[in-house]
């Protein structure tokens, strides 16, 4: 990895994780069964008729053969299909936003979405397994009274990532959980905790992100010749997860924590 790209802060790793969190934060909350309420029939006993015996002999007719209709055949339940390039269309399906095509990874969604969020619970950014690219614009600082801060025009760059978040729909998102929660639930049996569960992981995950301060600009930043870190101790000691969220800019963070809460509330 050369020094520029070390150096970057890439909050859009954070981002990404948050698009597929919150589209299961909704998801995951168990519902209520439906009762089924049973009216009892009334049964109704019909009266015992005498049969009459006819004296003049019957004809017998022939019995008119009856075509009996085909028994109806029961489908069998096709296997869930957990391609990369049918998952990604039925995620690109929930977003009127043209640019979540060209921003989705195109491989392993699913498992990438789990070990994201199992990443972001512990307080660990999952680098190797972002779901979403990378912001094409690098990461940009400026100097000011000998002192270093973050550009503002840093912030414009995850813009089109938070687009996306807040153009997913929740009632397609639910709809498209329950068709996927097998599949994400057996991911996380085989990568996960066997004493969590995932549900667990991913109210943990969000409770952290929307904990993240709320920091005015300008952001004072250095470099350690290594990677930019901030100034501000109490900012500096934040979970790597937080500091990502901190770094996409007082209203990108605003806008994701606004729909954290937008999420939390329905449940």
């Amino acid at each position: 990895m050369s020094e520029e790209s070390k150096k970057s802060l890439a909050p859009h790793f954070i981002i990404g994780a948050i698009i597929l969190a919150v589209a299961l934060a909704v998801l995951l909350w168990p519902s209520e069964p439906e009762r089924i309420i049973v009216t009892p029939v009334p049964i109704v006993i019909e009266p015992t008729v005498e049969p009459v015996i006819d004296a003049q002999p019957t004809t017998l007719i022939p019995e008119t053969l009856i075509e009996q209709p085909e028994p109806d055949i029961i489908a069998e339940p096709q296997p869930l299909d957990i391609s990369d390039g049918t998952v990604k269309t039925k995620l690109l399906a929930l977003s009127d936003y043209n640019e979540f095509a060209r921003l989705l990874i195109n491989e392993a969604l699913l498992e990438r979405f789990v070990i994201m969020t199992i990443a972001l619970a512990e307080e660990n950014i999952a680098d190797n397994n972002r779901v979403l690219i990378q912001p094409e614009q690098s990461f940009r600082t400026y100097k000011q009274a000998n002192k270093e801060w973050i550009d503002p025009a840093s912030y414009k760059r995850y813009a089109p990532y938070v687009d996306v978040l807040e153009s997913l729909e929740t009632a397609s998102l639910l709809q498209l959980y329950q068709e996927y929660k097998p599949a994400i639930e057996n991911i996380f049996s085989e990568i996960g905790n066997p004493f969590d569960s995932f549900d667990q992981k991913l109210e943990e995950a969000i409770d952290i992100l929307l904990d993240t301060p709320e920091v005015p600009s300008p952001v004072e930043v250095f470099t350690d010749s290594v990677m930019y870190k901030f100034a501000d101790k109490r900012l500096e000691s934040l979970s790597a997860p937080q500091k990502q969220l901190l770094r996409t800019g007082p209203e990108n963070m605003r806008r994701i924590k606004a729909k954290l809460r937008e999420i939390k509330e329905t449940l």
